[in-house]
């Protein structure tokens, strides 16, 4: 069987094992087709069943999570853990609590955290985790009862050397802290399974901040090798949780002027400059909606359409609110307002159709798996400090993030040029993440 024959033959048992998840299709898809080279390259891989086996998640985890609303309903949501390849170290990846988790979000994005950690350099292996809960518009006594009752269930797959948890979309430090409490009272060991704690009791500084800076080191890395910057730039930036509002301060440090931001309900446009402050204090400390902003700022215009906001003529834009936000449409539009540059601080959020228009119009394209390698790689270093029992400083932790995303663009801009592809950093991103895992699997026999 050739290698086409034999990428095509995986993908047809991958729909037909798991019908309707298209996510997860999506995420295997868009690898699998940039392995052709590495594959033809490697037929010892075939032999082995390696893709069959990477594609096939070694646990899937489902379980019922019931809680007491604050009126005395029980409510019933839906977890999921799902560990799905732990060749180079133990499970790592976040939770997400949202009302559209599915088990194809979570299979799609554990996927994808298996190339993702592999980049970072650190020993991690790749999970997921969440549930269809939503923390939004509940009280704080409502999200407590539901994250002990999630970790109730949770804590037994879980542990340190096993599988360590952290935040996503709707798991912040609040989240964090019940789900540690829960497990700690469970088990009663105080350790580092759970990465995004608070700095009183485990924490890393830099650690909010990391995604939002790492994403920016990263597309300052791929914008100097193109002999370009963020200097003097227009940058739109969609969402405005951690990644957003952290990609907005490092962006802006380095010289760019970001004008747009958006939530799940719409978005704001400052023709003066975002000013980040004020979304801090309308998102991190008051939990409001992005469309106070222009209460505040009377040069400032909301639009209720999300997607709109890749109408906003700039010349990068930091995807940075969820899966598939820009479409073909979309990247048009980014392309005929002069937009050079779009880097992902999200998991997958351009479509196929959008990723296509990218490449075809010659825009500097940074994947996912690569440029939002940051949030991992400190909590990597997270479970670094507490193995270790000790800190590190904000400067030393945000230095060493800044050294892994260097190093991560240079192996993905080598890995593209070595297959064949020389500025395609997607696929770069794919084959320098795979090959380790590669190398490991092959390594540990059939298992």
């Amino acid at each position: 069987m050739n290698v086409n024959e034999y990428i095509e033959s995986v993908l047809a048992t991958v729909k037909k094992r798991n019908p309707g998840e298209a996510e997860f299709y999506q995420a295997v898809s868009e690898v699998l087709d940039t392995l052709r080279p590495v594959l033809e390259a490697h037929p010892e891989y075939q032999k082995a069943g390696l893709i069959e086996r990477l594609v096939e998640p070694e646990k899937i985890i489902k379980f019922r999570v019931p809680w007491v609303d604050d009126s005395g309903k029980v409510q019933v949501n839906r977890g999921y853990r799902i560990q799905f390849n732990n060749a180079i170290g133990p499970y790592k990846g976040g939770l997400r609590f949202r009302d559209n988790v599915t088990e194809s979000v979570i299979k799609f994005l554990g996927f994808e955290q298996i190339f993702k950690n592999s980049l970072t350099g650190l020993p991690i292996g790749g999970g997921k985790g969440g549930s269809d809960f939503d923390p939004k518009g509940k009280s704080d006594a409502e999200v407590m009862r539901f994250c002990q009752s999630f970790m109730t269930e949770l804590f037994k797959y879980i542990g340190a050397d096993t599988d360590v948890p952290a935040g996503d979309i709707g798991v912040g430090a609040r989240e964090i802290g019940f789900l540690y409490g829960q497990y700690k009272r469970l088990t009663d060991l105080y350790e580092g399974v759970l990465t995004g704690k608070g700095l009183t009791y485990g924490g890393s500084l830099a650690r909010k901040e990391a995604t939002g800076f790492g994403l920016c080191y990263f597309t300052e890395e791929m914008l100097k090798a193109n002999g370009k910057s963020f200097k003097g730039r227009t940058v739109v930036i969609s969402g405005s949780g951690n990644v957003a509002i952290y990609a907005a301060v490092k962006a802006t440090a380095l010289g760019g002027k970001v004008v747009a931001m958006s939530d799940s309900n719409g978005f704001v446009y400052d023709p003066d400059g975002i000013d980040i402050e004020l979304v801090k204090q309308i998102k991190e400390v008051g939990r409001g909606r992005i469309s106070e902003y222009v209460k505040t700022k009377p040069n400032a215009c909301y639009g209720d359409k999300c997607s709109d906001i890749w109408g906003v003529k700039c010349d990068i834009a930091l995807p940075c609110a969820t899966q598939n936000e820009i479409n073909g449409e979309s990247a048009k539009k980014l392309v005929e307002n002069g937009c050079f540059c779009v880097s992902e601080g999200a998991n997958m959020p351009s479509t196929p159709d959008a990723i296509e228009v990218y490449q075809s119009s010659g825009i500097l394209f940074g994947p996912a798996k690569a440029a939002n390698a940051g949030g991992v790689a400190t909590s990597a270093l997270e479970m670094s400090q507490n193995s270790m029992r000790y800190s590190w400083t904000f400067d030393e932790v945000d230095g060493k993030l800044h050294d892994i995303m260097v190093n991560i663009f240079k192996n993905v801009e080598s890995a593209a040029a070595k297959y064949g592809m020389p500025g395609n950093y997607a696929a770069g991103a794919n084959i320098a993440g795979f090959l380790k895992v590669a190398d490991a699997m092959m390594a540990q026999g059939i298992v």
